[in-house]
C-alpha cells in the first residue's frame, strides 16, 4: 500500500434528489454530487437502485420511451464526466437480448468498466421486480452495447481490479438472501462491496437492515457501501427514508440521516490495510477463498488514481479498548467481568481449591483482582473471608493507597493480613551487598520479588492459590518485574489493557460490589497509577508516576491495538495517532513514545513468552499458548526506521 494514503480508499454513498420518470433531471441530480464527491477527493461514488429512472416507476419501465431516456441520460452523464477521476456507480434498466435488466453501470472518465445485473428480484408483498425485470442468472451474453459503446462488460459477479485493491457489486435484494453474491466476490478477492438498493421503510427494518449490513461486511471482510432511495421515491403506497450506510469489517463507520427531504453524500475512507490484514489472518476466510472457482467470477483491471488522504474523513478512536458509548462500554464491562469471574471459578473448581491470595496495594490492578475474587467467591458459595489479602507496606507505599488497601479488603469481607517487606528488604540489601539509598532497579525489583515470595509462601501455607493482579498493557511493555509481580497461579487480569481497567473498576462498582467498599473504590480510581517502589514525596504523596517513566498508557493501549490485533507497520500507527490525539500530545511526544513502545515490546517478549495462565477478553491477547507467539530475540531495527 502506498505511504502515501496508507491503504485508505475515500468512497461515497449518494442519496440524491430522485424524479420518477425524469430521466435527464435524476442525471443532474446524479452529476451534482459526483462533481461534490470529486472535490472532497472521494474515488468511488455509489447511487441507489435504478437512480437515473427512479425505483418506482412500476409499469412504466415496459415503456421504450423510459428506457431510451435512461441510456439518453446515462449518455449525457458519461460525457459530463469524462474529465473526472472519480468512480461513479449509477443504476438503470439495461437491455440485454430480449430482456430487461436492473443494473449498476459503473463508469470512469466518460468510459464505461463494466455493467452488474441484479440476480435476486423479490416479487412479494409490496415488490413485482419480476413483472419488469429478468434476472442475471438468466442472462445470454457476458457484454452488451451501451451508449453506442461496444463489447461492454455485463453480467453478475464481475469483479472490480483497480491493483491496490478490488470492489465487487450487488443490488438490494442480494444483500437479504442466504448466500448474497457478495460472499462468493469477497472470496474472490472483492476488498468493498457497493450496493445500489431501494429498500422502502416500515417499522423495525431499519434496525435488521443495519444488522444485515454490519454482518455481511464482517462475514466478507470488507468495506461494505450501502446507497438507498431518498423522499423524491416516496408516496403513493412506500416511504424511501434515504439509507446510506458505510461498514467496515462489522462496524458502521459512516451512515445518513433519515427522512431527509434533501439529498446527501456520506462520504469516507475505508482502510483497505487493515481489511488486507484480517484476511490473511483469518485462516477459515483464507481457505474459502481457496475454494472458489474462476468460472463464478470476472476481472476487470482498471488504473485507479491514488488518493493522499492527508486529512481522514473519519474519526480514529483514540481509545479503542473502550467504546465512546456509555450503553456499549456497560456492556463490555460486564461481558469481561463475567469472562474473569468465571474462568476463575471453574480453575478454582477443577484444583478443588477454595482460598485465594492476593497482594493488595490500593492500585487499580490489585482492586480489580479482588473484585473478581470476590465475585467468583461469591459465584462458587465460598465465604469472602477465604481471599486473604495481603497489603505489603514498601519504602514507598503512601498513606492513601495503604487506607485505601485496608478498607476495601474489610468492606468486602476478605480475611486481611498485614505483612511489610521492609526489614526483609534491607536484610536482602545487606546479603547482596547493596546500599539501600542507591534507587536504582535492584532496589526496585528486590522489593517486587520480596512481595510474590510472601504471596507464593503464604498460598503453599495456606492452600491457596495466587491470583495475578497485572494486565495486559504491563505485559505488552514488559513492565513488571521478572519473577516477582509477574508471576502468580493464575492472572485474571492478563487480558485487560489499562486504558480498560479503570472502567472495569467503575462498572463493579456502580452495579456489581457492596455499597460499602464504594467510597475506596472510586478514591483507587482517582490515585495516580505507581510501583511504589520508591520513598514518596517529601508531602507524603505518591512520587514515583508509571506514566512518567514509561509513557501515557493511553498512547501505549493505542499503539498495541494497531500493532497486534491490525499489523499495521509504526509509520502507519503513528500517522493513525497524529489524527486521534490532535491536540493532546504533539508529534515528538508520540513519536517518542512509539520508539518506546516498539523497543519494549520487542525485548520484553521473554517475559510473555513464560507468563501465568490467564483468560482472553478481547481481540488482543499476548498468550504464548494462544494469540501472540513472537521469538524473545527478534530484531527490532526495521520497527525503529522513521
Amino acid at each position: 500500500m502506498s505511504q502515501t494514503n496508507f491503504g485508505y480508499v475515500r468512497v461515497a454513498a449518494a442519496v440524491p434528489i430522485v424524479h420518477a420518470a425524469n430521466c435527464q433531471a435524476n442525471a443532474e441530480e446524479i452529476f451534482k454530487l459526483i462533481t461534490d464527491a470529486e472535490k472532497q477527493n472521494v474515488q468511488i461514488i455509489c447511487f441507489p437502485e435504478l437512480s437515473i429512472t427512479g425505483y418506482t416507476c412500476a409499469d412504466l419501465f415496459h415503456n421504450q420511451s423510459l428506457i431510451t431516456e435512461a441510456e439518453n441520460a446515462l449518455e449525457w452523464l458519461l460525457e459530463k464526466t469524462r474529465d473526472l477521476n472519480i468512480v461513479s456507480i449509477v443504476g438503470l434498466p439495461v437491455r440485454c437480448g430480449n430482456s430487461l435488466f436492473n443494473a449498476a453501470v459503473v463508469i470512469r472518465n466518460g468510459d464505461f468498466l463494466g455493467v452488474n445485473a441484479k440476480t435476486w428480484l423479490p416479487n412479494y408483498n409490496e415488490f413485482y421486480e419480476h413483472r419488469w425485470f429478468a434476472s442475471a442468472v438468466s442472462a445470454t451474453r457476458s457484454e452488451i452495447t451501451l451508449c453506442g459503446y461496444s463489447n461492454v462488460p455485463f453480467g453478475r459477479n464481475l469483479i472490480f481490479d483497480g491493483g491496490e485493491f478490488s470492489f465487487a457489486i450487488e443490488i438490494c435484494e442480494d444483500l437479504w438472501t442466504p448466500i448474497p453474491p457478495s460472499s462468493v466476490e469477497a472470496l474472490a478477492g472483492a476488498h468493498l462491496i457497493f450496493n445500489l438498493s431501494a429498500s422502502d421503510e416500515v417499522l423495525g427494518k431499519n434496525r435488521y437492515l443495519r444488522n444485515l449490513i454490519e454482518q455481511q461486511s464482517a462475514r466478507c471482510i470488507a468495506g461494505y457501501i450501502y446507497a438507498s432511495s431518498g423522499f423524491g421515491e416516496s408516496g403513493t403506497d412506500l416511504c424511501f427514508s434515504g439509507n446510506a450506510y458505510v461498514a467496515e469489517n462489522g462496524q458502521i463507520v459512516a451512515e445518513s440521516e433519515r427522512f431527509m427531504m434533501s439529498q446527501q453524500l456520506v462520504i469516507t475512507d475505508v482502510d483497505i490495510e487493515k481489511l488486507i490484514a484480517d484476511r490473511q489472518k483469518n485462516s477459515t476466510f483464507m481457505t474459502g477463498a481457496g475454494v472458489v472457482r474462476s468460472e463464478l467470477y470476472r476481472v476487470i483491471n482498471f488504473y485507479f488514481r491514488k488518493n493522499n488522504t492527508e486529512h481522514l474523513l473519519r474519526k480514529i478512536d483514540a481509545h479503542p479498548f473502550v467504546p465512546s458509548a456509555d450503553s456499549d462500554r456497560k456492556q463490555n464491562c460486564q461481558e469481561i467481568f463475567n469472562i474473569q469471574t468465571t474462568s476463575l471459578a471453574h480453575r478454582l473448581q477443577h484444583i478443588g481449591c477454595k482460598q485465594a491470595v492476593i497482594g493488595i496495594s490500593g492500585g487499580l490492578d490489585s482492586t480489580l483482582a479482588l473484585l473478581v475474587t470476590a465475585k467468583t467467591f461469591d459465584k462458587l458459595g465460598i465465604s469472602r473471608q477465604n481471599i486473604i489479602g495481603i497489603t505489603m507496606p514498601g519504602f514507598g507505599t503512601t498513606n492513601r493507597t495503604y487506607n485505601n488497601a485496608i478498607a476495601m479488603m474489610r468492606a468486602l469481607g476478605a480475611d486481611v493480613r498485614e505483612i511489610s517487606i521492609k526489614a526483609a528488604c534491607e536484610q536482602h540489601f545487606t546479603d547482596i551487598g547493596h546500599d539501600i539509598n542507591q534507587h536504582d532497579v535492584t532496589y526496585e525489583n528486590s522489593q517486587a520479588r520480596e512481595r510474590t515470595q510472601i504471596l507464593m509462601d503464604v498460598a503453599n501455607k495456606e492452600n491457596a492459590i495466587v491470583i495475578g493482579t497485572g494486565d495486559l498493557s504491563e505485559l505488552a511493555l514488559g513492565w513488571c518485574t521478572y519473577n516477582g509481580d509477574h508471576m502468580s497461579m493464575y492472572a485474571v487480569n492478563a487480558g485487560v489493557p489499562k486504558t480498560l481497567v479503570k472502567y472495569l473498576v467503575q462498572y463493579v462498582a456502580d452495579f456489581e460490589i457492596d455499597s460499602d467498599a464504594k467510597p475506596y473504590l472510586y478514591d483507587v480510581i482517582d490515585t495516580p497509577i505507581s510501583p511504589e517502589l520508591l520513598p514518596a514525596g517529601s508531602d507524603g504523596n505518591i512520587a514515583q508516576k508509571t506514566e512518567d517513566l514509561v509513557g501515557p498508557y493511553e498512547l501505549h493501549d493505542f499503539f498495541l491495538y494497531h500493532f497486534v490485533r491490525n499489523g499495521f507497520a509504526p509509520s502507519k500507527i503513528f500517522y493513525l495517532a497524529q489524527n486521534a490525539f490532535a491536540n493532546i500530545y504533539t508529534d515528538e511526544v508520540i513519536r517518542k513514545w512509539l520508539k518506546t513502545f516498539i523497543r519494549r515490546f520487542f525485548t520484553q517478549q521473554f517475559k510473555r513468552s513464560c507468563m501465568p495462565d490467564g483468560p482472553k477478553v478481547g481481540s488482543v491477547a499476548l498468550s504464548p499458548r494462544g494469540d501472540w507467539r513472537m521469538p524473545s530475540d527478534a530484531d527490532f531495527t526495521e520497527w525503529m526506521k522513521e
